[in-house]
């Protein structure tokens, strides 16, 4: 058996790609079925994100193309546009390639957390799919506590990379405590939604959310508690918010000069913290002008970001020797397995001499032979039907004069090594 890890991921395909190979929670069950029943294949796990589609397979070594085959005929895809775009990895590389994916060092942005709780996703799939039951479960439980350990033994969480994270740090330089604070969200898209739950982390608990549709920000705003309004009520809220963190898809500024003047007014020229994440701008620059008004844009967090980045890389090469050492253990257990099979064998083989000796030692003690007798002719035919095959590899060795092949053989047979 064999070990398989067959994918693509953002470093070898495109969105579009991507899209099609993907498998969604309506097909995931039939698919892994369908996987495990291909000829020569006994265990199976599929991890799909937006980022990757992987396969992980249990199976007999000359089944690899085969596993390819049905990902192509699955989905409906041509056979050249997805083999520039696929890798694959066996045995060691597989393993390796599982705990760094579940420690975050092969995500797009590395060392974050999400990716770990899509893999025990999938794996919870393949439990329901009755598509695991044995190296292969023993892999991904391995792979969740390598993740685990990589995540208590580094700092390669400790330092968040993603702009909504460099946001609220940023706040944070600027007001000490951020519970005390009134903060505005402008959008409820994906980046704002992470703002939100950094906010939340730091006990942040008044919150109002701007947003084109008021339906998109009610459902945000549900979650966290917040205070809803559309685009053109933020006149009337700005001057409550102490802190406003902006991310719309809007082709113009949606917050001018004038109106953060008039809130700075309105609050008595208290201090505003303001963050402008989008592209093009949703704050007008002018606002910097102001001199209560501290405006800060996506550029300005790129320098928390490197800084976290390169926390990130020291920590990732700590976490490549972990990964390294794990998988070395892993795999000792891996190769043992193999033996199983062979031990079991020898010793029925074993059992069936000495069933055969001692059933012919009772007959001949029914037929009226002496029992030392009968004792003697036993042991002495079980010794040589048992030293038998040991003892034509020694003679093999000795007349290769293959020392190293006899030293080994003596030391497996138990032997004192020669004086």
């Amino acid at each position: 058996m064999s070990l398989l890890a067959l994918g693509i991921n953002h470093n070898t395909a495109s969105v579009a790609l991507r899209e099609r190979v993907a498998f969604g929670p309506d097909c995931i069950d039939r698919a892994l079925r369908e996987l495990v029943s291909q000829p020569g294949v006994s265990e199976a796990v599929i991890v799909s994100t937006c980022n990757r589609t992987e396969l992980y397979c249990n199976l007999e070594e000359e089944r690899q193309e085969q596993v390819l085959r049905w990902l192509q005929q699955f989905h409906g895809l041509d056979a050249a546009e997805l083999v520039t775009a696929i890798y694959q990895h066996h045995d060691e590389e597989a393993v390796r390639h599982l705990m760094r994916v579940a420690c975050g060092l092969d995500s797009l942005v590395l060392g974050e957390p999400q990716i770990l709780g899509q893999i025990k996703q999938s794996y919870a799939h393949a439990q329901q799919a009755e598509s695991l039951k044995g190296a292969l479960e023993r892999l991904f439980q391995k792979s969740f506590s390598v993740a685990k350990r990589v995540r208590t033994d580094t700092e390669i969480g400790a330092s968040a990379v993603s702009v909504a994270f460099a946001a609220v740090s940023l706040g944070r330089r600027i007001f000490s405590d951020l519970s005390q604070t009134k903060v505005l969200l402008v959008g409820a898209g994906e980046t704002i939604e992470l703002v939100a739950r950094h906010l939340r982390e730091q006990n942040v608990t008044k919150m109002m959310v701007a947003n084109r549709t008021l339906q998109r920000a009610q459902t945000l705003a549900a979650e966290f508690g917040a205070q809803v309004m559309t685009l053109e009520e933020i006149p009337d809220y700005l001057h409550e918010a102490d802190i406003v963190i902006s991310s719309t898809a809007s082709p113009l500024p949606i917050i001018g000069k004038g109106m953060v003047e008039r809130a700075l007014k309105a609050r008595r020229f208290k201090p505003m913290f303001l963050v402008d994440i989008a592209v093009p701008r949703d704050i007008e620059a002018e606002v910097d002008e102001l001199s209560d008004a501290y405006l800060y844009t996506v550029d300005d967090l790129q320098g928390i970001i490197e800084q976290n980045l390169e926390t990130r890389k020291r920590a990732a090469a700590q976490a490549e020797v972990i990964v390294q050492e794990e998988r070395d253990e892993f795999m000792g257990w891996y190769r043992g397995q193999s033996s199983v099979d062979l031990i079991r064998d020898y010793r029925h083989q074993s059992q069936q001499v000495a069933d055969e000796e001692l059933q012919r030692a009772l007959l001949a003690l029914a037929q009226g032979e002496s029992a030392e007798q009968a004792l003697k002719a036993m042991a002495h035919r079980l010794t040589n039907k048992l030293i038998h095959a040991p003892t034509q590899a020694l003679r093999q060795a000795a007349s290769q004069g293959d020392q190293s092949e006899l030293s080994r053989l003596r030391q497996a047979l138990g032997l004192s090594q020669e004086p």
